[in-house]
């Protein structure tokens, strides 16, 4: 199968350069590593100082994409020795294909790679975790490690949900086009980790939360669903939500039934003080795409979205119509953006495999194939690339797509259908046949994702 990264002196090359130079930059253990230190008898989150000496142990707790690249980074900044003086000891769920080497911490395998969703093992690790900030006293500090993908890897329904049934309703969602603000809204009112609930058991009087943002904006109580935030939503727009995608509440009653209990919402202003930093997000990933474009020799221009984006088919004509600019007037000859679009998805009958940026890409390649009339000089010039930060999009092995001249000539030779394949949802089939996947495994980040166009001098 051919990859993007088969060539790296082709625009398609350079293209990929510059989105892997956007993922090293927020590599997870690197950030933990520059943020953590330890300063004499202080230990230091950025400029953040906290006394050795009044510290007893030090637990680690979290989960998401590159929790286990995080726990790592911490292990090296901790050092051996306090490592062995703090008691240092820990539990983070983790997907699969994301393991590394931990001495002090338990890394726990919480889902199969390529299947962002709960399972009972992701359940199970959780109750651990809320055991493990329980079970510590005052003078014990604890430090989360939080980046995408938490929340699926910290799950703990409420009682009188079963997990199918919560898993039921993120599907339902999602397949209608939630946003991930929407998702996480009806997820922390069905959750007893999210919204601050893991803040709430942790019985430490102080808890460090490191992490790594998957949500444009960095909005603290949406990030892994904010496990150590105070929920600012209520049930009553949870049930906002559902009327809006579930109007004939054909989702499992219990869900509802639950919604309209009452609940105690976590007092913020009581036990345990959360000392939040967000170590790394998708403007991080952009600019350090930024300065590769810059080192290869282009003019470029870049944007990192702030909110939540359209559909993932009308980001991909944006970025096929500033294609089309670049390439007939003066100005940039890359663009680098970052952002997050949703997908609608086809009925399951007929839906195929893919991912926002597989599909993001699929629509760029349509839109110039029916609207550009690209020379084939001009043909030769543009890549469009679309990746996730944490290699993975949608449930596939790929982090994204490309396409380029390439790409471009085996499709039309073999006669491939581009508009059926995009109704379907089956850009994954679509570049899998014509040599546009761009596959490397678990990143060991999760920014959301960075796009590259670029155009041939």
């Amino acid at each position: 199968m051919t990859t993007v990264s088969d060539s790296w002196k082709t625009s398609a090359g350079q293209a990929y350069q510059i989105w892997q130079a956007g993922v090293d930059a927020v590599l997870a253990d690197r950030l933990v590593a520059e943020t953590v230190t330890v300063d004499g008898q202080q230990l230091m989150f950025e400029d953040e100082p906290f006394d050795l000496a009044a510290i007893g142990r030090i637990a680690v707790v979290g989960g998401g994409k590159a929790a286990a690249a995080m726990a790592a980074g911490l292990e090296t900044a901790l050092g051996e020795q306090l490592c062995q003086s703090k008691q240092l000891h820990g539990w983070i769920n983790i997907p699969d294909g994301t393991q590394r080497p931990l001495q002090w911490l338990h890394a726990h395998v919480a889902r199969p790679a390529g299947v962002n969703e709960p399972t009972q093992a992701a359940a199970d690790g959780t109750a651990e975790i809320l055991q493990i900030v329980a079970d510590l006293k005052p003078n014990d500090l604890c430090i989360a490690l939080i980046s995408g993908g938490g929340s699926a890897l910290l799950t703990a329904p409420r009682e009188g949900i079963t997990l199918d049934e919560k898993i039921a309703v993120t599907r339902w969602l999602s397949g209608a086009g939630a946003n991930i603000e929407q998702l996480n809204t009806v997820r922390k009112q069905l959750s007893d980790v999210k919204g601050g609930r893991l803040l709430s058991a942790c019985k430490a009087a102080n808890l460090v939360t490191l992490v790594i943002s998957d949500v444009l904006g960095d909005p603290l109580d949406t990030i892994a669903s904010g496990p150590t935030v105070a929920d600012s939503s209520t049930a009553a727009d949870a049930l906002a939500v559902l009327q809006q995608f579930d109007p004939q509440q054909q989702l499992p009653a219990s869900i509802y039934r639950v919604l309209a209990q009452p609940r105690l919402v976590p007092d913020a202003s009581t036990g345990c003080v959360n000392h939040l930093q967000v170590i790394g997000n998708n403007a991080a990933a952009v600019d350090g795409a930024g300065i590769r474009a810059e080192q290869l020799g282009y003019s470029h221009a870049m944007q990192s979205a702030r909110q939540s984006e359209g559909q993932a088919e009308q980001v991909g004509e944006h970025l096929a119509k500033m294609a089309l600019s670049m390439l007939r007037q003066p100005g940039p000859d890359c663009l680098i953006s970052g952002g997050e679009p949703v997908v609608q998805l086809a009925p399951q009958a007929e839906r195929g495999r893919g991912g926002r940026n597989q599909q993001l890409v699929l629509a760029a390649l349509g839109w110039l194939i029916q609207h550009g009339e690209l020379t084939s000089e001009e043909r030769a010039r543009v890549t469009i690339l679309s990746g996730g930060t944490d290699g993975e999009d949608g449930p596939t092995d790929a982090a994204g797509a490309f396409f380029n001249a390439e790409v471009w000539s085996r499709a039309e030779a073999q006669q491939l259908d581009w508009q059926d394949y995009l109704r379907r949802n089956d850009a994954y089939s679509f570049f899998e046949a014509c040599g546009g996947l761009i596959l490397t495994g678990p990143t060991n980040t999760n920014v959301c994702d960075v796009r590259v166009v670029t155009i041939a001098k």
